[in-house]
């Protein structure tokens, strides 16, 4: 049975044109359907276990918090998790794997802050299983925290992903703890960071930096990649493209993509005057972000 917020969002679509930005409800089941064409992003030496053979679904139980914590947005599969997790392929994890390999360091570890459900966390947990560690965190809400490991356990990608707790700002020693490496070495941080719809509130970007600026390891072939709902507004967006210099990074790419389409765009603060929220609620703004002084 459909759940009756993706009802209501389909019916206002398709009388409205009003596009949703979030799926599912609190407590709700959602499944995801892996698209077939990801399959190719794996490298030969670790597809053995292709989509073909392997289930091509997750099933996710959508998080509920605590009453207390009810401002994190926490109770919905958002598009921009969906978009994430759809163009895996742009975040080229297979040539970044080789990187790492020719630096005879394995496995490549990435963190997903803010990963509420957890759909980007597991999916890239099943397709790069044999060359990779993933650490799945988000606001420590024990109900949120427990659905979370809920979800990874249900999808059985509990042995390439782990689920840390971490309110941004804060210390980081648990989330670095993930990347001990095979021989028991602390590495320096995470090659890869993800992040969708985590900068709707510019109070938050300041404490969200500091936990990027932190756990992303120093190297220049790392990167931090956001995907962020044109909803959130372009005036907040650029507040957090604003403060990338005080905390050492620069913004590699900043583009607007069309979530149901294969429109893009090059991001701008100014919308040329059409961008009511009809509009925005169609785009998502993907920002992948590096280190300036490495």
């Amino acid at each position: 049975m459909n759940d009756p917020e993706d009802i209501l969002s389909d019916a206002l679509e398709a009388f409205y044109d009003y596009t949703p930005i979030t799926h599912s409800s609190a407590g709700s089941l959602f499944t995801y359907t892996i698209p077939h064409d990801l399959a190719h992003i794996v490298t030969s030496d670790i597809c053995e276990k292709s989509l073909s053979t392997s289930p091509s679904t997750i099933t996710l139980k959508t998080p509920e918090t605590q009453a207390a914590n009810w401002s994190l947005h926490a109770s919905s599969i958002w598009v921009s998790s969906l978009y994430m997790t759809d163009h895996l392929s742009d975040l080229h994890i297979d040539d970044r794997i080789k990187v790492i390999q020719q630096e005879n360091r394995s496995p490549f570890y990435v963190l997903e802050l803010g990963a509420g459900a957890g759909l980007p966390s597991i999916a890239i947990s099943k397709l790069f299983e044999q060359n990779i560690k993933v650490a799945a965190s988000d606001y420590p809400d024990d109900v949120l925290i427990q659905t979370l490991k809920e979800n990874v356990d249900r999808n059985g990608a509990s042995r390439q992903c782990s689920v840390i707790p971490h309110a941004w700002g804060t210390d980081v020693s648990s989330l670095l703890h993930q990347t001990v490496s095979n021989s028991g070495d602390l590495t320096s941080g995470f090659d890869l960071i993800i992040a969708a719809d985590t900068l709707w509130n510019p109070d938050l970007h300041t404490p969200f930096l500091q936990t990027l600026q932190s756990t992303l390891r120093k190297a220049t072939s790392s990167r931090i990649w956001i995907v962020a709902g044109l909803h959130t507004g372009r005036y907040t967006l650029r507040s957090f493209l604003d403060q990338l210099p005080k905390f050492g990074f620069e913004a590699e790419t900043v583009e607007e993509r069309e979530v149901k389409g294969n429109r893009r765009r090059e991001w701008s603060v100014e919308s040329g005057g059409v961008d009511e929220e009809k509009e925005r609620r169609k785009w998502v703004v993907c920002m992948s972000i590096k280190w300036s002084d490495v």
